[in-house]
């Protein structure tokens, strides 16, 4: 089937009925443009990764995460059984290798441990954490089943500084229902709890610069919000942190630089808003007018951990493509895939 653009996210086309649909973020906060608004930083090609796959009819890139030797690995979502469902790239030579497939998962991130430095992947349609090892080999099942009677749909991840990890869960998601969640596993996979809940399908999540608490944002509400935490696994509070005026686009994944920045990627438009910590719009990163016809979605971002260099992931009927740009700021954990 062709590429197309439908009204609800693609992953919850695979967990009810097996195909995917992209989806997207929006551009502009509510009301008059904060300081920077109108400023674009160009993003340039790197590399083509992807073709669309015929039995799935689309390539969807995301969770890109830097490994201990700098090369970049990237997750098709939408990648058939036998097609590479993570890849391993170097950007400097641009080129890339399968890293690894199965003959089940629908990865939507992934992210290294601090804890035991095993990569894990949030697999949506099987409401799964799988781990492999920094090579590529021994994929586990980490964490699988109900977190207070209800499945997960899991999305994108972050780790904390003791390697706990919190998901957001778009659970409702295909029915246009708000019941996802935030959900903390702990780092040995036994323990999971709901941080909040009755969420519009939450996609990014990452930690602030100082690790007090959570950024995420929803799908279908177009909002980012702040989970600040307790320093003992709760929450102390919870706000609307930024409203994003999209148009036909939806608010995807997210990442913070060093300063607290948010880089909120654009589904629906290749593209990424960028707000301060404070939600003053800093400027959007953009493709090139003369590549994005071909493009839809830019799902997420990985800033080089202790460089500006960022890398976009980006997919529409055109394939899957990795884009660079310059950051405002140097990158961290918390910018370095999720």
């Amino acid at each position: 089937m062709r590429m197309r653009r439908l009204p609800i996210r693609p992953l919850a086309g695979l967990a009810a009925a097996g195909a995917l649909v992209l989806t997207g973020c929006g551009t502009q906060t509510a009301g008059a443009p904060a300081a920077g608004a109108d400023r674009t930083i160009r993003a340039q090609q790197v590399m083509k990764l992807t073709e669309v796959h015929e039995e799935t009819g689309m390539t969807l890139l995301e969770g890109p995460v830097f490994d201990g030797k700098g090369r970049l690995l990237v997750v098709d979502v939408t990648a058939p059984a036998g097609e590479p469902k993570v890849l391993r790239v170097d950007v400097r030579r641009k080129t890339a290798e399968p890293f690894h497939t199965d003959d089940r998962g629908t990865y939507a991130s992934a992210q290294f441990s601090p804890y035991d430095g095993r990569i894990y992947l949030t697999d949506f349609s099987h409401g799964e954490i799988v781990s492999l090892a920094a090579d590529g080999t021994d994929p586990r099942i980490f964490f699988s089943g109900a977190v207070d009677g209800a499945p997960m749909n899991p999305d994108d991840l972050a780790f904390d500084q003791d390697g706990d990890l919190y998901v957001s869960d778009s659970r409702g998601m295909s029915e246009g229902e708000s019941t996802g969640r935030i959900v903390r596993i702990g780092r040995d996979g036994e323990e999971a709890a709901v941080l909040a809940d009755g969420l519009a399908a939450p996609n990014g999540i990452s930690f602030d610069a100082d690790h007090r608490g959570l950024w995420f944002s929803e799908l279908t509400e177009n909002r980012i919000s702040y989970l600040s935490l307790d320093g003992e696994g709760g929450v102390a509070s919870r706000h609307t942190a930024i409203r994003v005026d999209g148009g036909l686009a939806q608010t995807d994944s997210l990442a913070v630089d060093a300063d607290g920045n948010l880089y909120q990627a654009l589904h629906g438009r290749p593209a990424m808003a960028v707000y301060s910590k404070y939600g003053e719009r800093l400027g959007t990163v953009e493709v090139p007018a003369r590549a994005a016809e071909g493009l839809r979605s830019a799902t997420n971002v990985a800033i080089s951990p202790g460089g500006t260099r960022a890398y976009l992931t980006v997919s529409g009927p055109a394939g899957g493509y990795l884009y660079s740009f310059e950051a405002l700021a140097e990158g961290t954990r918390q910018s370095n895939g999720g």
